[in-house]
């Protein structure tokens, strides 16, 4: 069967800005480098504070943006979410199916979910993500018929707002045959949900993405410990560690893989891209090392840009450098 990945995620457009300083992460009680869930009204006083810095609107959300990555790699792609029926909704819809992903998207009444990223000048990014429609999404609108033709399954950690719904899709996924993978989020997620995490791993998941402070906080340990208590729980790990690269772990072996030299001026979507190029690796049969280093590729594309995705060009010139490395002994 022709490889094909089903993604699970809340289907938000992101609102891009690079701020020139830290002060209003501080007037809206943001920490630094987090995720945070706000209601509409506190979304839109933070947007009402940045539009005078021209902010960038683009589809986006965790799972989205991987998904996206794996389209643009030419992996046939479906993604499930939940999006409002106003303006907002209908351009993530038109962005998804422009990128030929198979929609698979309810619609609601409620104001289709955002998030606004704030771009400090050293690239770190902190979310404030208002969920809107995206969290009505229901584990009774989740069935076995959504899952038929993947070969794979991506879900974001930032689901577990729905316990309910992320286990039973990835029950069925896992019940299915279907690889199972899960990105861990944010810090302050696994923090609040480090139970169920362990729980749903444990029972059904085949790869886990995390980043170094995702991974201490599942783990309590740093890196290379934080790789192998979480590999207690799964088959394959990785612990994304931003400019020194990443920690792999598959059974009982240990990769280390650099990154490649770029400028970067926004880490939005990095992690999900990164993703996408380890998938397309693993997809096509590519050592955990070609893996991780194809990850390094994307990755270090899409931080080069402001927000996670990229242009045609830039594309093609990803793929024309993954096709020299397949060629590399």
């Amino acid at each position: 069967m022709e490889a094909k990945v089903l993604g699970l995620g809340n289907a938000l457009v992101d609102i891009l800005v690079r701020i020139p300083n830290d002060s209003i992460l501080e007037e809206f009680g943001l920490p630094r480098g987090s995720m945070q869930l706000v209601e509409q009204e506190r979304s839109q006083e933070i947007y009402n504070a940045i539009k005078q810095y021209n902010p960038q609107i683009v589809a986006g959300g965790s799972a989205s943006n991987t998904i996206n990555g794996l389209a643009n790699l030419g992996v046939a792609t479906g993604m499930i979410g939940k999006i409002g029926r106003n303006e907002i909704g209908s351009l993530y819809k038109k962005d998804i199916i422009n990128a030929g992903i198979d929609p698979v998207l309810f619609e609601s009444d409620t104001q289709s979910g955002n998030c606004i990223s704030l771009i400090s000048t050293d690239s770190e990014r902190t979310m404030a993500t208002c969920l809107g429609a995206a969290i009505e999404l229901t584990a009774d609108e989740i069935n076995e018929d959504m899952f038929k033709g993947y070969t794979h399954f991506y879900v974001e950690g930032y689901l577990v707002q729905n316990k309910e719904l992320i286990e039973k899709a990835l029950s069925i996924a896992h019940d299915k045959g279907l690889t199972t993978c899960i990105d861990l989020a944010s810090y302050n997620v696994v923090e609040e949900n480090l139970e169920f995490l362990k729980k749903i791993i444990s029972r059904y998941v085949d790869i886990v993405f995390a980043n170094e402070e995702e991974a201490t906080a599942f783990s309590g340990k740093e890196e290379k410990d934080a790789l192998d208590e979480i590999g207690e729980f799964a088959e394959t790990v990785i612990v994304k560690l931003g400019c020194r690269g990443s920690l792999i772990k598959v059974g009982t072996k240990t990769y280390h893989v650099g990154i490649i030299e770029s400028k970067a001026i926004d880490t939005t979507g990095a992690g999900d891209l990164y993703a996408s190029g380890f998938l397309y690796g693993l997809i096509n049969g590519f050592t955990p090392e070609k893996c991780a280093e194809i990850g390094a590729i994307v990755s270090g594309n899409v931080i080069e840009v402001i927000g996670p995705k990229m242009d045609i060009s830039r594309w093609n010139s990803i793929r024309q450098n993954i096709k020299k490395l397949a060629q590399q002994k």
